[in-house]
């Protein structure tokens, strides 16, 4: 065997580990959810189809938002402004929505398109700040929190928008075979990122940027366009996750979003993804959605206060964080 035929068999070899310790943490993330769900089933009424819908619906929004996180996190980048930019993209899109005069189907299809083109804004904001000047994204993101928020409170003098077209209204409560349209909406998204991620130089190089940075730039790859394209790929989620939101309650506020940030960031490192980047799946993402919105509904069946349950969240978030060190190790083992 010559030394390219054995490297070739090395780089093989390491692949096929790699996948199988992807499919092993995915599966274990499976097995805590279905262990989740077996400890709630037990609350009345939690598997009545009903709950079960209710808690698709709620799982839709934040697994939006965990798909665009997965792209950021994976380059070893974090995303705080996700729940501000949602608000200011949705005041932004309840505003076009709202305009006298426009046909209900036009009026629908220029806020989708606006609020996607002011998530846009705001990821390539904090990409090409986060990536040109080389400033944490943590720093960045933190700034542009403010920003968004503000910027929606001030686009509407803090009022709250609705009134939307009757069609778009009952569009967020509409089910298929018991299961929300907008669930199905997210899982099209998680596909789409899957393929992205597993299938695409691009989500190749997103990997590689952040197992080792300098090494995919000597590599010849466009480290600062990746990074900016990961960034405005999360900026695209949220724009959706707004007409989301807006379809499911129907009204567009420029106090939404407060704290969704950390649930989809929870989400993320839930499903196994490292928060020092170049490990982690949009499958493993899904799961961490579902775990949070089940944990979230049985607290709720359980009557426990909101306070209790934030405490509880936050308890999660923290043994996530301790668990992906765990991970980290494993996986250098």
């Amino acid at each position: 065997m010559d030394t390219t035929d054995l490297t070739t068999a090395q780089a093989g070899s390491k692949t096929i580990a790699t996948t199988t310790k992807t499919v092993l943490r995915e599966a274990g993330i499976g097995i805590a959810l279905i262990a989740l769900i077996i400890v709630f089933s037990f609350t009345p009424h939690f598997l009545s189809s009903s709950n079960v819908t209710n808690i698709l619906t709620q799982v839709t929004i934040n697994l939006v938002l965990s798909i665009g996180m997965t792209f950021v996190i994976l380059i070893g980048g974090i995303d705080l402004s996700v729940g501000s930019v949602l608000s200011f993209c949705a005041v932004v899109a309840g505003t076009v929505m709202t305009l006298p005069g426009l046909d209900p189907a036009v009026a629908v299809f220029l806020a989708t398109i606006s609020a996607i083109v002011a998530g846009i804004g705001f990821g390539l904001l904090n990409g090409l700040i986060s990536a040109w000047w080389a400033i944490p994204s943590f720093i960045v993101t933190l700034g542009t929190l403010n920003i968004a928020r503000g910027a929606a409170l001030q686009v509407t003098n803090a009022s709250t928008i609705y009134s939307f077209p009757a069609a778009f209204n009952a569009f967020g409560s509409q089910t298929f075979y018991g299961i929300p349209l907008l669930f199905l909406i997210a899982l099209v998204l998680v596909a789409i990122g899957w393929f992205v991620l597993t299938k695409t130089v691009f989500g190749r190089v997103l990997y590689g940027i952040g197992n080792n940075e300098e090494a995919a730039r000597l590599a010849g790859h466009n480290v600062f366009f990746y990074k900016v394209a990961a960034f405005t790929i999360c900026g695209v989620l949220v724009g959706i996750g707004a007409i989301i939101y807006m379809a499911r309650l129907n009204i567009a506020s420029p106090i939404i979003g407060i704290g969704f940030e950390l649930n989809a960031i929870a989400a993320v490192i839930i499903g196994g993804t490292s928060l020092s980047g170049g490990r982690g799946s949009i499958v493993g993402t899904l799961l961490g959605a579902c775990i949070i919105g089940v944990l979230a509904n049985g607290l709720i069946l359980l009557g426990l206060s909101d306070f209790m349950r934030q405490m509880i969240t936050g308890f999660v978030i923290i043994l996530a964080v301790i668990l992906d060190k765990y991970r980290e190790r494993l996986t250098k083992a």
